[in-house]
């Protein structure tokens, strides 16, 4: 080394213990809320507080002591269970994955007029079992053609009713002027 380098090193040791021992000191220096602690006050206070308690002082004690076991006996032993998993999702599988718009739309078609002629025969069927009923009305001497017009009349309003229902339902959501599709009855 130089030989007046001695010097200066011993200057950089010396201020860099000096920056250590500032450093420390800020970090070991009581900050916040525990600045006001002090463990001797709290000997000090629990001295003369056990001593104002008298001859009571171990009932006391005992108490408090099974009063803190049973509550915290208490969180213990109650049962407490983590939020369910979520449901594992399965894919519907039975489609093709990487179908196109037509094949789709073609399937939607099918599938739509399947639809409709099962709709057709259920009211063919209901058809025939009401041209049963009335044969059998007639066969016992009643006026089947005022009952089929009453039933009528009746089936006419309840579906009245159940459109304005949904008129003032939909109203009601904030829809102003809702329009449904006409009635299939009065096309």
């Amino acid at each position: 080394m130089a030989e007046g380098a001695w010097p200066v090193a011993l200057c950089a040791v010396w201020v860099a213990l000096g920056a250590v021992r500032a450093y420390m000191g800020a970090m070991l220096k009581r900050s916040g809320i525990w600045k006001d602690a002090n463990p001797t006050g709290m000997v000090a206070d629990f001295k003369l507080v056990w001593k104002q308690a008298g001859h009571n002082r171990w009932r006391i004690a005992a108490v408090s002591a099974a009063c803190t076991f049973g509550v915290f006996y208490l969180m213990f032993t109650q049962e407490g269970s983590a939020p369910h998993p979520p449901p594992k999702v399965t894919w519907i599988s039975v489609l093709k994955e990487h179908r196109t718009d037509a094949e789709i739309e073609a399937e939607n078609l099918a599938n739509q007029k399947a639809k409709e002629a099962y709709a057709r025969e259920i009211a063919r069927r209901d058809k025939d079992v009401r041209e049963l009923y009335k044969t059998i009305g007639r066969y016992s001497g009643m006026d089947v053609d005022k009952i089929a017009r009453e039933a009528d009349a009746e089936e006419a309003a309840k579906a009245k009713a159940d459109r304005e229902r949904v008129e003032q339902n939909l109203k009601a959501g904030g829809i102003a002027n809702p329009k449904l599709a006409p009635d299939a009855a009065q096309q």
